[in-house]
């Protein structure tokens, strides 16, 4: 009898409900492309203007518990191809086929943020469940189009896409920060690199954070220097959230930054250089 089939008799017969167990989750980094020469000062604010760096566009995979989530789901519109162009470029949905999960075994996609290269591939997984935050979705879908509203970096297309999931019953919202969206996996705010952005920290031994762009690359984490935000005045939030982040995760190592392609040398990858095994 093991140790754990004991401790559920135990209180079974002390008439104590058990405990549930949470899921033990795998976390993949998939990488769907590269765009080359990005300058560094829009990613580590402060940074030397001239600097540039190859980010890396990646979604990540988290498998247990029944499900196949993803958190982020990549662009394949061609108007953002134009704009930034991508090297190496594989649409999200056949970029997680690499990993042994076809497109509509996709269960959830939990979206940090509106921006084209996070929330641009929801409609490449017709059966998930979308989850964003509340005010994310209020924001964009309604202000952001209007007189004196902030729109950058959005696109209409996705906008469309992320309603028509709400009509379809496949949207929840994620009301603010410390929710547990799913069991095992908790979504935080407060970063504000839009206007309601959101990170997740996947439970296990160890824990991990993924950051999305609330911290763009590991230099953000060890210069404490912020992403990118909605406002410069956001800023100091997003550097007090960067050290919540590895306070959630017990260590900077078990941050995983949104766009750095360091994640790929840290982690176990594949012969492709595109699948890094985080946990």
């Amino acid at each position: 009898m093991t140790v754990s089939l004991f401790a559920l008799l135990l209180c079974a017969l002390d008439g104590v409900p058990a405990s549930p167990q949470k899921p033990s989750y795998s976390i993949q980094a998939i990488r769907y492309g590269t765009v080359r020469d990005f300058p560094v000062s829009a990613l580590v604010m402060g940074a030397p203007k001239d600097e540039k760096t190859d980010i890396a566009m990646v979604v990540w995979l988290i498998r247990g518990d029944g499900r196949n989530v993803l958190f982020d789901s990549g662009f394949h519109r061609e108007v953002w191809l134009k704009e930034f162009p991508t090297a190496d470029y594989l649409r999200p949905d056949e970029a997680v086929k690499l990993a042994g999960v076809a497109p509509e075994e996709v269960t959830d996609v939990v979206v940090s943020h509106a921006h084209w290269d996070h929330m641009g591939g929801i409609d490449l997984f017709p059966r998930a469940t979308v989850w964003i935050q509340k005010q994310e979705f209020a924001y964009y879908t309604g202000d952001a189009w209007q007189p004196g509203g902030r729109h950058g970096g959005i696109d209409p297309d996705d906008v469309k896409a992320l309603v028509q999931k709400n009509t379809e019953g496949r949207l929840r919202l994620v009301d603010g920060d410390d929710v547990e969206v799913l069991p095992g996996i908790r979504a935080y705010t407060g970063a504000r690199h839009t206007f309601a952005s959101q990170y997740i920290r996947v439970d296990g031994d160890p824990p991990f954070v993924l950051a999305s762009d609330n911290c763009y690359l590991y230099r953000n984490l060890a210069e404490r220097r912020a992403s990118a935000t909605f406002t410069e005045a956001d800023r100091p939030a997003n550097v007090r959230n960067q050290a919540r982040m590895i306070e959630l995760a017990g260590s900077a190592d078990r941050v995983v930054p949104g766009h750095d392609p360091k994640q790929f040398e840290r982690f176990p990858t594949d012969s492709s250089g595109r699948i890094a095994r985080i946990r």
